[in-house]
């Protein structure tokens, strides 16, 4: 499988891409960053950083857009991921920096150059594909297929009473990438916050030894800091790998219906909404449950890769 991940690097886009390199099947081809859970450039150094742990410079990294389709960006969630987006732990600063080229380019390229298999991942807002629609309107024939990460269909949002954090962030942007007529797999909030890590499961990767999955138990810390009072519970929700691990077939999802969604683009309480309409544009697979528990799995994949 070739793929292209377009990240927000913050806590879990880290164990998301330590699940992508642990996946014998994945050629990753390329890496966009966006701002969400941090800035579309601190995520780029976030990137680098961790594949330098994994002795993986060949992956090349593009900065994309720093603000949404519409506005400014926010800031991030640094409650959640910290300061740098990687729960304030400090990597080794890498040899290298990321290209030239800008996110959105760096997907078109990829596609024309491997038309009809490049499958793209997104864990972030979907900025730099919409900028990618834009640039080559038949993006959508090129491309195999897109996973995202984002959005509450049936649950309440993360980021609002309503909305999801990477959908929210820029929903001009994921409006498009939903209406646009390529296969489209959706992993919301609805299936992502029931399945987790707990401690043990950072333990595991703290014992490894390896620079990655020590690196990973290190910026779990405030990731588990922040969700501890949100669930009542010493765990965190695995959103980005879960995505991941649908990408590379490790997890198989069990309810998964073709729906049409609408997502809000207004002004008031509803911005970023997604909406279930059976009129909407093409229809998205969403992914509301899972066949096994995702933990063991996404653990497993990532200390397999020692």
């Amino acid at each position: 499988m070739i793929l292209y991940l377009d990240c927000d690097t913050g806590v879990d886009d880290a164990i998301a891409l330590a699940v992508l390199l642990a996946s014998p099947d994945v050629e990753l081809a390329g890496i966009g960053t966006v701002s969400g859970n941090t800035s579309a450039g601190q995520a780029a150094r976030n990137t680098l950083g961790l594949l330098a742990l994994a002795g993986r410079d060949d992956v090349p990294v593009a900065v994309g857009e720093h603000d949404p389709l519409a506005g400014t960006y926010d800031g991030g969630a640094t409650v959640v991921h910290g300061g740098n987006g990687i729960g304030g732990v400090d990597l080794p600063p890498p040899a290298r920096g990321p290209i030239d080229a800008r996110a959105s380019d760096l997907l078109v390229e990829l596609a024309r150059a491997r038309p009809g298999e490049l499958q793209v991942l997104a864990t972030g807002p979907l900025t730099n594909l919409a900028r990618a629609l834009l640039t080559e309107p038949r993006l959508p024939d090129l491309v195999a297929g897109v996973t995202v990460m984002g959005g509450a269909v049936r649950v309440p949002g993360n980021i609002t009473g309503h909305a999801e954090a990477n959908i929210a962030n820029d929903p001009e942007a994921a409006a498009a990438v939903l209406a646009a007529p390529w296969p489209v797999t959706l992993v919301p909030l609805d299936v992502t916050m029931r399945h987790t890590f707990e401690e043990a499961d950072r333990d595991a990767l703290r014992a490894a030894g390896t620079p990655l999955p020590v690196a990973l138990a290190a910026l779990l810390g405030e990731y588990f800091d922040y969700y501890q009072p949100v669930l009542g519970v010493r765990r965190v929700p695995l959103h980005d790998p879960l995505a991941a691990g649908i990408v590379t077939g490790e997890l198989v999802p069990d309810e998964a219906p073709l729906l049409g969604l609408r997502v809000e683009c207004g002004t008031g309480a509803e911005r970023g909404r997604i909406v279930a309409d059976p009129g909407a544009g093409h229809p998205t697979r969403v992914v509301f449950s899972l066949v096994r528990p995702a933990g063991p799995i996404i653990r497993a994949r990532i200390l397999r890769s020692r």
